[in-house]
């Protein structure tokens, strides 16, 4: 599978990625890796179901937020470029120390962006506010989350 990827990935997509995400060529080629395995109908796309298979995701009360956060408004697949874009929000902020070399625009992973993306997360609706009614959807699932794993423990 690694031979697989590494193949299918072009040196300036690579670099192209490198430089948008601030990966490194060894975690593009990994995680490009993984999106391969995720792409149930090879066809170089990942659909909502690929990513409802990711047990982490199946399980984390926000995981429906967390994989539509992948999707464009209106589209039903994410390439690779657009799932490293938003896997770049999930890198440490102290990664841009290390990258000095990226392009002037702010990092994915800059504490703006990152908090922008969390809004989006919770902003069901795409207003650009966070209704009461958004916030108690998110509050009543990780309290139920809560309670399932409480009882799991006892």
């Amino acid at each position: 599978m690694g031979s697989r990827a590494s193949t299918l990935l072009r040196e300036e997509e690579i670099e192209e990625i490198k430089k948008e995400t601030g990966f490194s060529h060894s975690q593009i080629t990994r995680l490009y890796s993984r999106f391969t395995s995720l792409d149930k109908g090879e066809n170089g796309t990942l659909s909502r179901e690929d990513f409802q298979r990711i047990p982490e995701l199946a399980i984390n009360p926000l995981g429906d937020r967390i994989i539509n956060a992948f999707f464009p408004e209106g589209e039903d697949q994410v390439n690779f470029k657009g799932f490293m874009r938003t896997l770049a929000h999930f890198r440490p902020i102290e990664d841009n120390e290390k990258n000095k070399n990226l392009p002037a625009s702010e990092p994915l992973n800059s504490r703006t962006n990152k908090l922008l993306f969390a809004f989006r997360l919770y902003d069901l609706d795409r207003d650009n506010k966070i209704s009461r009614d958004e916030l108690l959807q998110v509050l009543e699932k990780v309290d139920v989350e809560q309670k399932m794993s409480i009882r799991f423990l006892h």
